[in-house]
């Protein structure tokens, strides 16, 4: 096998490899914002430059093609010094002010004040406590208090019912372009192009979105490295320090997908998909992401009903409705034969409970009649 040096540690490679995956292989940390895996790397962000031996400038390890014999520092003073410049200028491109939370209001700039009193910036930032942006400025020791960003206006995209899309946090990563048209292949992002001077300042560069295309699916949201992409459901609500992280399963059709629930104070307050779960591998859909508002309705039953002689419901244990259940099947079946029943498999439940209803259709009452709704 083909080998690297990478800090002066010999590292094996596959053919095809970058220095990035190389790295990440062997456990060996290289930072990144705008490299997103299983998409096309754009080398937009260059914040995962390394060092490579025989080079005159520093190259990003996302998309250079690892080679035999090849010496990579990730770490050097060089390198390190180009990543917090490369860091300052991302800061200091928008009206990222999340550092300045930790500072009293009369230590504000008047930038600082005037970024809090703009749409959705009157909280703290919804990426704030899980921004990769925010941890690198610190781990880098970046700061932007001799920097003015820029006051402009930028695009703001708030008319849409679940996301909001506020491009004066936007780094321009490109990571929701690759996530919408590489990973969801919705193509709802088109992607940016031609030299940054030559574009409209309130069009180029910016990942507007054709709503045509879009199926709200949120895929872009989750693969916002910074607070630009956000649920508007969540604003305020779910910063990453103050809720806890529950692992489950989508209940809204059979394909099982992996959630993490965000709760705060006992309620769900953002939805994201688990990156490594099978089989959806982070992604989801419309449904899964935005839809659990049902969960908190106070129209949801949440014990049995049963019908009583005079049309009004009781509500009732569930061994009494399980029980109640059975014995009518029991009747039925007596009087009429086990043709008498149907069953129709609800195309919500997972896989292993339709499984289940046609056993019970099949092997217990003993009829053919079982169907799905999702079939018609």
């Amino acid at each position: 096998m083909s080998q690297i040096k990478i800090n002066g540690r010999e590292v094996p490679f596959e053919p095809g490899q970058t220095i990035l995956e190389a790295a990440k292989a062997a456990g060996i940390t290289i930072p990144t914002l705008c490299h997103l895996p299983q998409t096309q790397a754009s080398g937009v962000c260059r914040v995962c430059v390394v060092e490579v031996a025989g080079s005159d400038r520093l190259l990003p390890s996302c998309e250079t093609p690892a080679a035999e014999g090849m010496e990579v520092k990730t770490d050097s003073p060089r390198v390190r010094e180009a990543r917090k410049g490369i860091l300052e200028m991302l800061l200091a491109s928008g009206q990222h002010n999340c550092l300045v939370m930790d500072l009293p209001p009369e230590k504000w700039t008047s930038f600082q004040i005037e970024t809090m009193s703009r749409p959705w910036h009157d909280q703290i930032c919804p990426a704030h406590g899980d921004c990769r942006l925010q941890d690198l400025a610190v781990e880098y020791g970046v700061t932007v208090a001799a920097q003015e960003p820029p006051s402009g206006e930028f695009p703001l995209d708030d008319e849409h019912p679940m996301i909001v899309r506020d491009f004066s946090r936007c780094i321009q990563c490109g990571r929701c372009v690759a996530a919408c048209n590489e990973v969801q292949v919705n193509r709802a992002i088109p992607a940016p192009w031609g030299p940054r001077k030559d574009q409209d300042p309130d069009q180029g560069w910016y990942p507007l979105v054709d709503y045509d295309n879009c199926t709200h699916c949120g895929e872009c949201v989750q693969a916002c490295p910074v607070g630009a992409l956000f649920e508007k459901k969540a604003y305020g609500l779910a910063y990453a320090n103050d809720v806890e992280k529950v692992r489950t399963t989508c209940p809204y059709c059979g394909v099982g997908c992996q959630l993490w629930l965000h709760v705060k104070d006992g309620k769900i307050v953002k939805v994201t998909g688990v990156e490594n779960g099978s089989p959806n591998k982070g992604r989801l859909c419309v449904k899964g992401r935005f839809g659990y508002d049902f969960i908190f309705s106070d129209e949801r039953l949440t014990t049995p009903l049963i019908k009583q002689a005079d049309g009004s419901f009781a509500e009732a244990s569930w061994d009494e409705a399980l029980d109640l259940v059975a014995n009518r099947f029991m009747e039925i079946k007596q009087k009429h034969g086990p043709d008498a029943l149907a069953g129709v498999s609800c195309a919500r439940s997972i896989n292993e409970d339709s499984y289940q209803m046609q056993k019970l259709f099949r092997a217990v009452i003993g009829t053919n009649n079982i169907d799905h709704c999702a079939r018609t």
